[in-house]
């Protein structure tokens, strides 16, 4: 006779309470924190009121907490928009508007910096989060390949490996101390221009 597991639903909801509070709780220490080096299971548990094995066992390591709450701050920061510049009939406005998408993203939570300084630390988590923009990466080869179609691959990659660097937080960061994220925005957009202009002039 075989045993069937019974799942309680009030158990699956509150596990998955108790897992969007430690989320919570690990981006809010990231907002408030003026070094990411105090960042950890032991402080995310004492902020969430949890044990560090709850944290543990929801999240596996630092690496897995970490990649949950840029994935919770790419939900918030609405990043989903992404859909709506790929599928715009014009290619170039889908470029633009995948720019103010990001610029939005990059400027819209303190917790964002927190996440990109904390690849200094955790190389593990470095490497999730570089997978994490090669997405980025992926939908600008489709937009470049759509907007210049006859250009060479060679010329495509090009223009792809450069909008690619200007649409980074590290590129925003460097523009943002001396002027508003908008004009930072519209200066990101005149230079992804710039590149599509040389290979698909209009």
């Amino acid at each position: 006779m075989t045993t069937r597991s019974y799942v309680s639903p009030v158990r699956t909801a509150a596990a998955a309470e108790k897992r969007e509070r430690v989320i919570q709780a690990a981006a809010d220490l990231l907002r408030e924190a003026e070094d990411i080096a105090g960042f950890s299971l032991d402080a995310v548990a004492k902020a969430a009121g949890v044990t560090r094995l709850t944290v543990y066992h929801q999240f596996g390591s630092r690496r897995g907490l970490l990649e949950a709450v840029f994935d919770d701050v790419a939900q918030r920061g609405r990043l989903t928009r992404l859909s709506e510049a790929m599928a715009d009939t014009n290619p170039r406005r889908g470029l633009g508007r995948l720019i103010e998408i990001f610029c939005d993203f990059w400027n819209g939570d303190p917790a964002v910096a927190r996440l990109q300084d904390a690849t200094a630390l955790d190389p593990e988590f470095a490497q999730a989060l570089a997978e994490r923009h090669e997405r980025r990466r992926k939908a600008l080869d489709v937009l470049v390949s759509r907007i210049a179609p006859a250009a060479l691959p060679v010329a495509q990659r090009e223009a792809v490996d450069l909008i690619f660097a200007l649409t980074s937080f590290a590129m925003f960061r460097m523009l943002i101390p001396a002027r508003s994220p908008e004009a930072a925005c519209a200066m990101i957009k005149d230079a992804a221009g710039a590149a599509i202009d040389r290979i698909a002039p209009i």
